[in-house]
């Protein structure tokens, strides 16, 4: 009875332990379903792949599919961006589906190579997030001097890792009684 409550208990808590465990990133295919092709008309979708991508929130470790044909994606500097044009892109391909890797936070400039799609609206620019960072903690014997404010206690986040302790303490305390 006490090992079939012990894997009934790693069954149900395995799942949380997962999640809480492991960094989460995503695959975004870039335009949806029309995926990378050329905007209709210029004066309609000009922005169309800016606007895909405003309703996105990326960070550091996403990747993104770019799926075309007869076209390719280039990866290249703000001022590049701007002329729709680069004899030198960070990142040139033209496989049919490109993979990209956001590694670090910042932006990212994407353009077609071919000629002219660019200027017709095939560009777009994509904010990868700084990774939220830990705020230091606060001593308790801290006093506030400013007139009419009040001392407040900082919130405090447990670590993945202060998490799995716990859990497994407190698991150990458990089975321990059986």
């Amino acid at each position: 009875m006490a090992s079939f409550c012990k894997l009934s208990f790693f069954l149900i808590l395995f799942p949380f332990l997962a999640h809480v465990c492991t960094a989460s990133s995503s695959e975004f295919e870039v335009g949806g379903d029309d995926g990378w092709v050329v905007p209709k008309s210029k004066d309609d979708d000009a922005q169309m792949y800016n606007h895909w991508a405003s309703g996105k929130r990326f960070k550091t470790g996403d990747t993104l599919q770019f799926k075309y044909k007869k076209d390719s994606v280039m990866e290249v500097s703000e001022e590049e961006y701007k002329k729709c044009r680069s004899s030198r892109p960070l990142m040139y391909s033209n496989n049919g589906n490109t993979m990209v890797k956001l590694d670090r936070p910042g932006l990212y400039y994407f353009i077609s190579g071919v000629s002219g799609h660019c200027e017709r609206g095939q560009k777009m620019i994509i904010k990868v997030l700084e990774p939220v960072a830990a705020t230091p903690p606060h001593p308790q014997n801290q006093t506030n001097t400013t007139p009419g404010s009040s001392k407040k206690n900082a919130a405090t986040t447990a670590s993945p890792t202060a998490v799995l302790l716990l859990i497994f303490s407190f698991s150990g305390f458990i089975f321990s009684q059986f």
